[in-house]
């Protein structure tokens, strides 16, 4: 069979693309190994599909911290606006929860994944599931796409959107990066990114804090010298392995990138009440202790981080339930303080590629025609997604790197397969 373009892999990136294709008027195919397309869409955003996100584009390529600037090219063809546009003219409606993150009204993934599906239906693409894809044989003027079942697919451009390594069951186990080396590309380092932490210090391996989540706190990654590399002031949750939630999967390719260059472990560093400055918080506390010398310290710190965390702290600065304000030597009540502002935990490791929500490292964006995703390398060929050395946070920001890079993938992919 021939095809003006086939794309490889039916996710985000995978789906933009085809549809960007075939809207140019060529003939489209996508083949996708799974049962269903839009896997990864569909568990996105715990299962409501966090489409895109509203922040202003300099904001949304800041929260893509691995090679988020190669985006600003394909964000002036179609940006994070353009796809709120597109969901809406394809009938679903859009709502703005905290940090600009962009929802379907109706809380439901597969609404979203379902437009995308009428959409492909209404412009006739051709879809393959459950056809894995074994080889690619580029050619000078059109490229073979051989298929497990031997089957030959004959096609003039090929968009490749098999995404990374992270989270396998929704099929990205890294399929496209034999094929782009078969092309001539490099793949830098493959790594875990917003993924959780393990550590094996007492107060983990003890399960002292197992459950207990912080809200609103500073997580900050310090290097060998006791400098912070990153922090992040969100949730975060100690877990029967060590460290997870927000805050910490943001701060984990820092540690992850740390790890790699031999620093082990490496110091996390968890501010639990970062409103206040360590000194006016002892002056604070000094000050409510002379006032009421006979009241057991803890009930005069009482409230001010959840009770758990509150009585590891009392208890690591020696300092019993019982004991009165008058009692407390200096020491203790600076150690308490410190803890509260500088709870460190050491992580040795973080949890496998596997396990991440995010693939760090790819294909070489520095192969890469920016403003149309065409490999430097090879005629017909364009890549788009997660299989990219492309990665950000969660909030949209990924799925947002995924839709933009397949549009503008599919449309220019579309155009050379004409030429």
């Amino acid at each position: 069979m021939n095809y003006h373009v086939t794309v490889i892999g039916g996710g985000p990136s995978g789906l933009m693309a085809a549809i960007a294709a075939a809207e140019q008027g060529v003939s489209t195919l996508l083949i996708e190994k799974g049962k269903k397309l839009g896997t990864k869409l569909a568990i996105s955003g715990g299962g409501r599909c966090n489409v895109t996100n509203r922040l202003p584009e300099e904001e949304v390529i800041k929260h893509i911290p691995g090679n988020g600037k190669f985006l600003y090219s394909p964000f002036s063809v179609f940006n994070n606006y353009d796809i709120i546009d597109f969901f809406e003219g394809l009938g679903v409606a859009l709502k703005e929860e905290d940090h600009g993150r962009m929802f379907p009204v109706s809380n439901k993934a597969k609404d979203v994944v379902q437009a995308l599906l009428n959409r492909m239906d209404e412009l006739n693409i051709e879809v393959r599931k459950e056809t894995p894809v074994e080889a690619i044989h580029y050619g000078e003027n059109e490229h073979e796409i051989i298929l497990k079942s031997k089957e030959k697919i004959r096609t003039n451009a090929v968009v490749i959107a098999a995404g990374g390594k992270a989270v396998p069951h929704t099929g990205s186990t890294g399929d496209g990066y034999a094929w782009a080396k078969k092309a001539g590309h490099t793949i830098t380092k493959l790594f875990p990114t917003e993924v959780p932490l393990l550590s094996k210090d007492p107060v983990i391996t003890q399960k002292t804090l197992q459950g207990l989540s912080l809200r609103g706190v500073n997580v900050s990654v310090l290097n060998p010298k006791g400098k912070k590399i990153i922090t992040h002031r969100m949730d975060m949750l100690f877990t029967h392995f060590g460290l997870s939630g927000p805050a910490v999967l943001r701060c984990s390719q820092y540690v992850v990138k740390e790890l790699m260059k031999g620093h082990s472990p490496v110091q996390v560093e968890i501010d639990a009440l970062p409103d206040q400055h360590e000194q006016s918080l002892l002056d604070e506390l000094q000050k409510t202790m002379q006032d009421q010398p006979k009241k057991a310290f803890r009930n005069i710190v009482k409230g001010m981080v959840p009770e758990r965390l509150l009585d590891y702290v009392l208890d690591q600065s020696e300092i019993d339930r019982e004991d009165k304000a008058a009692n407390l030597s200096n020491q203790q009540l600076h150690q308490f303080v410190q803890l509260l502002k500088h709870f460190t935990v050491h992580v040795h490791d973080s949890q496998p590629l596997e396990k991440a929500f995010v693939t760090g490292g790819g294909v070489s964006i520095k192969e890469i025609v920016p403003n149309t995703m065409q490999s430097k390398f090879m005629q017909g060929l364009y890549f788009c997604g997660e299989v990219l050395d492309i990665h950000g946070y969660t909030g949209g920001y990924n799925i947002t790197s995924a839709m933009v890079t397949g549009r503008v993938a599919g449309m220019h992919a579309a155009w050379e397969s004409m030429g």
